[in-house]
């Protein structure tokens, strides 16, 4: 077990975080859920406030918070409603590929488009054959002179509809 302690600005963003999901997520989730609306007013909600984009960096227009302050904030918005906490935290996982390998210039370019306005990025993982497995993913990504062909078939894309 690690043993740790909570700073005031962890525990306050935790808060702010519970907070918005009991009074924005909970209310309305299970009407969006029965209806099949995507919440777009909650990501803007949600963005306006700071609790999306909390791994990028500083420099390229984010908190550059840590890892344990952006799970924090993941989980209370999970507790809020798994589905729109999965769309509003699902930023992070696609655009960790980018903060990693990204030159400077991609780095700018996309990590800058998610913190100039509320928008959403998309990760393509789970394929029919392979579920989330990335060791049985047959999907490529061959070079062709200053272009990549992609050639696969990915499902349930995360955020697909509205990234």
């Amino acid at each position: 077990m690690v043993d740790f302690t909570l700073t005031d600005e962890q525990k306050a963003l935790r808060e702010m975080a519970h907070d918005f999901a009991e009074k924005e997520i909970r209310p309305v989730a299970r009407d969006l859920d029965r209806d099949s609306i995507f919440p777009q007013g909650i990501v803007e909600k949600a963005w306006e406030v700071g609790l999306m984009n909390s791994h990028i960096p500083e420099q390229y227009g984010g908190p550059g918070l840590d890892y344990l302050t952006g799970c924090l904030i993941e989980e209370e918005l999970g507790w809020g409603c798994s589905g729109i906490g999965t769309s509003l935290m699902c930023n992070g996982l696609a655009t960790a590929p980018v903060s990693i390998g990204g030159s400077e210039e991609i780095k700018k370019q996309y990590l800058g488009m998610l913190t100039e306005e509320p928008k959403l990025a998309s990760f393509c993982l789970t394929e029919p054959d392979a579920g989330s497995d990335v060791s049985g993913m047959r999907t490529t990504a061959v070079r062709k002179a200053d272009k990549y062909v992609i050639n696969g078939t990915k499902c349930f894309i995360t955020n697909g509809s509205h990234a």
